[in-house]
Order: structure tokens, then sequence, then C-alpha cells
């Protein structure tokens, strides 16, 4: 189907300025990865809605207050990573660079703290990519698929917050989780544990479906 400005307006929750600013790359890089039914587009847009509040997000906010930073080291399970940062929230609080190379440190490809790769490969982009290896992994999977004048973005991180490239990642990472069939069979909820690794704001993922179906007729 052939999206509009309009459509994606409503769809993704954002504002007319916004909407024609990415209605070009979204639907070059939905066409390239068959994201191309009313069902698949809203599954999709619902989800980038979601990650990047209406594409207006493109960069993972890490400027927690006291408060805010501790409620979610609390909610992290047991083990993790964000949880055992729970004895260090009065040095990481309002320290976007020192949380994010805290919470992502020696991990998703990322050296240690001292690196700064955490921060530098924060999420990004309207699916927020994050960690160095997912960086050089989509640049490659993007060469892959025959785009032309892929920039390396491990070089050039900053380069997901445009709107070609963070669209065209957006639909790239979605096509290696192999989202379009859970999109055609409606398990909306399955593709969000794909996208999220649980079911962090699964409400709010659940009402910009509705009204993404609602915007594509589907």
């Amino acid at each position: 189907m052939q999206l509009t400005a309009q459509q994606l307006k409503q769809a993704v929750g954002c504002t007319d300025r916004t909407a024609e600013r990415w209605i070009e790359p979204i639907s070059e890089a939905c066409r390239l990865y068959s994201i191309s039914t009313p069902r698949r587009m809203a599954a999709f847009l619902a989800q980038v809605g979601h990650e990047s509040a209406g594409l207006a997000a493109l960069v993972e906010g890490l400027n927690y207050s006291l408060e805010n930073l501790t409620a979610v080291c609390k909610r992290a399970a047991a083990g993790s990573r964000w949880r055992s940062l729970l004895s260090r929230v009065k040095e990481l609080a309002r320290n976007s660079v020192g949380l994010g190379n805290a919470a992502y440190a020696n991990r998703l490809g990322n050296g240690d703290e001292a690196s700064g790769d955490g921060y530098r490969f924060r999420g990004r982009g309207p699916i927020q990519n994050t960690g160095r290896a997912n960086y050089a992994g989509m640049r490659d999977t993007l060469r892959a698929k025959g785009v032309r004048d892929v920039p390396d973005f491990e070089k050039q991180p900053e380069m997901l917050e445009q709107p070609k490239w963070g669209a065209l990642a957006a639909a790239a990472f979605w096509d290696t989780r192999n989202l379009n069939p859970l999109a055609d069979a409606g398990r909306f909820d399955d593709i969000t544990e794909r996208v999220n690794g649980g079911q962090n704001g699964a409400a709010d993922r659940r009402a910009r479906y509705a009204k993404a179906l609602k915007a594509l007729g589907a």
C-alpha cells in the first residue's frame, strides 16, 4: 500500500512537519523490506511510534532524576545490569554519559566503561538500535541489501538520527527479527517481545497499534 503523510501522522502520533520529513524515508524503507500491507505497517509504525515518542526522540534519553533512576533500577530483574546500578544511583543521576557507559559496558559489542562505548552507542533511530555490535551489524545488513552509500555507523553513530538511515535501520531491524509474519497473524505482543526483549510500555504500544490499524484501514 502507499502510505500518506496524513496516515503516518495518525499512525505514529507525530506532527504534520515531522510526517512530511519522514514520509518518503519510511515509505522507501517499508518497500525495501516488504512492510507492505496495512497490518504490517500498522504494527511497524506502532512500535516505531512508541520507541521514538512519535519520531521526536531519536536518541535514548539517559538524563534520569535520582527518583526516576532509583525506580528504574528497582523494577529491573534481579541480576540484570540495571539492577546492579542501584548502588550507584546518586553518582549516575543527571549524568547521561556516566549512566550510558555504566549501563551498556561490556555488552552488545561495547568496551568497558572507560571506553565510552556505552554512551556513544546508546539507543538511536526510530527503533533505538543500541550497542557497537548492532551499529556495525546494521551497517553491514544495509550494505548486503544493496543500499548505496551506507555510512559506517560505528564511525558516525549520529547518522542513525537522520530520517533516511533511521528509517532504513528500523525496517532492517524489523526484517532481521522476522516480524512480518507476526504482524500478518496479529501477534502484536509477540512483536513487542522481540523488539523490546520484554513487555515494557505494552499498554502504550497496544494503544498506538489500535490507532495505526484505524489510520491504515486495517
